[in-house]
């Protein structure tokens, strides 16, 4: 199960979040999505991280069965022009990397390994990652 919602007034981008859950995580996965502005990104970076601006995504674990991901748009959107990728494509490529989080992995060689897996799946070949 999947839950997305939006807490910005920015339009979301078109991306079947749940498919690329349930290829990372398992269908019996209950996973919240969340999108925030910059100002509550940073909130909340700055009272679990201890860092003091808005960051792109955030996982948090709940149990081995649950989770959420907290998304800023604004340094996605940011990021995305940044790096040259289309807006669904880091989304996705971010997302990926939050769900390894939540399936336990920390950065890693293997955590790399499972994320390529996904890319793999969900991006385009010539993706390259930034």
């Amino acid at each position: 199960m999947i839950d997305v919602s939006n807490h910005t007034e920015q339009t979301l981008p078109d991306i079947n979040f749940e498919e690329v859950k349930n290829s990372a995580l398992g269908k019996s996965y209950s996973l919240s999505v969340v999108f925030v502005s910059a100002t509550e990104s940073r909130r909340i970076h700055k009272e679990y991280r201890k860092k003091d601006k808005p960051t792109n995504i955030l996982s948090f674990p709940y149990s081995h069965e649950s989770g959420e991901i907290v998304f800023c748009l604004e340094v996605a959107m940011a990021e995305a022009k940044q790096y040259k990728f289309s807006l669904d494509q880091y989304i996705i490529y971010l997302f990926i990397h939050g769900l390894i989080h939540l399936a336990g992995f920390d950065h890693s060689l293997e955590m790399e390994k499972r994320e390529a897996a996904q890319r793999k799946k969900f991006l385009p070949q010539n993706f390259v990652r930034p």
